[in-house]
């Protein structure tokens, strides 16, 4: 089978290897699509504490298929459903993993990093993913291309959770990219009162107004904090959401915030970089600083629920699709900021929402 491998930083090959075996306790799932992830892009790049030197490795989390296989100890799956699976897989014992934050396991594997990941044609899912619930079918009408999108759509989720977004809100996402348009559609969905976009990529801007924003802010054009006063009568925003890893934004945000607001430092920028925080401003105006990494499982299912029920649309967030033989093109394009998300596709159609029929070679549905 076909399977792009990593074999340290900087060098990623397309290349047949052998079809893996199935445990008793495992599922073998063939790969219907695989999106690109600012995480992929960077462990291409500086590569990954939990992949050691010398160690191969399929990249690509953000993964749906169908079951293909299943090991006789497996109860609640068939050949042919239609699962996603969510990345970080929690050791289960731990005062995290117990209160149900499986992302927040110090001790984690996860899918595309010190597992193999979903860049390939088949792909097999240890007993111990299948056991803490990281498997998850997929419900009907709900393209594989969509599926593979819930795990971060997820994690924006966990943000805007925390930040308890509400109809009285004025949200600020500072990004306009796949994250951004994620929150764009979030802040939506919870009603937010008004939702302003900024960037520096006019582009990505128009897709964010495409998708419901209700201002967008070219920052090399506008001042932000202007168009924030302008747009909430000089009192600031209930809600700020950093979904760039800048520190010069996130060093701004909380100087966005109205008395009471909330900020989430969704971005992450590095263990070597650091941002001033007002900590007077924080007291005087009663401010909440937050931040959120990953989604836990329960945040997953929440998700994949919601665009289940056609409450919200993540089918045009997928700019370009790559079959896994331009895995380099596709690669190029996450990186270049052209669109939102590339998704490299597997076995038919991704936009498909039934399994594909062996017999004929086409997608159901």
């Amino acid at each position: 089978m076909k399977a792009a491998v990593l074999h340290r930083p900087g060098a990623l090959t397309v290349e047949e290897v052998a079809e893996p075996d199935v445990g008793a306790d495992e599922l073998l799932v063939r790969v219907r699509a695989a999106s690109i992830c600012g995480t992929d892009l960077r462990i291409l790049k500086h590569g990954h504490f939990k992949i050691p030197d010398g160690q191969r490795r399929v990249l690509g989390h953000e993964v749906a298929g169908d079951v293909v296989a299943i090991g006789p100890a497996v109860t609640g799956f068939r050949e042919g459903m239609r699962v996603s699976v969510t990345p970080n897989v929690g050791c289960g014992r731990c005062d995290m993993c117990r209160h149900g934050y499986n992302n927040m396991c110090a001790d984690y594997e996860a899918f595309g990093i010190s597992i193999d990941g979903g860049f390939q044609e088949l792909l097999r899912v240890p007993g111990f993913a299948v056991q803490r619930g990281n498997v998850f079918g997929v419900p009907d009408g709900v393209s594989y291309a969509e599926a593979a999108l819930v795990e971060p759509f997820s994690c924006c989720y966990s943000g805007q959770r925390a930040l308890r977004v509400g109809s009285e809100d004025v949200v600020v996402i500072s990004g306009a990219g796949p994250i951004g348009a994620f929150h764009v559609l979030l802040g939506k969905l919870a009603g937010a009162r008004k939702v302003i976009v900024s960037n520096r990529s006019r582009p990505r801007l128009d897709l964010a107004a495409g998708l419901g924003a209700d201002v967008c802010a070219s920052v090399e054009e506008q001042d932000l904090a202007q168009v924030v006063r302008e747009h909430t009568d000089g009192r600031g925003a209930d809600v700020v959401i950093t979904a760039v890893s800048d520190p010069q934004v996130q060093a701004q945000a909380a100087e966005l915030l109205a008395t009471h607001g909330r900020l989430n430092y969704f971005a992450g920028l590095g263990a070597r970089q650091t941002i001033p925080v007002d900590s007077n401003a924080v007291h005087y105006k009663g401010l909440t600083l937050t931040g959120t990494t990953g989604s836990t499982n329960g945040d997953y299912g929440r998700c994949l629920r919601l665009v289940g029920e056609r409450r919200v649309d993540l089918s045009p967030l997928v700019s370009e699709v790559f079959p896994v033989e331009k895995i380099h093109d596709a690669f190029a394009y996450a990186a270049s900021g052209a669109g939102l998300k590339a998704v490299v596709a597997f076995n038919g159609d991704p936009h498909a929402t039934g399994p594909r029929d062996e017999t004929t070679g086409k997608s159901r549905g």
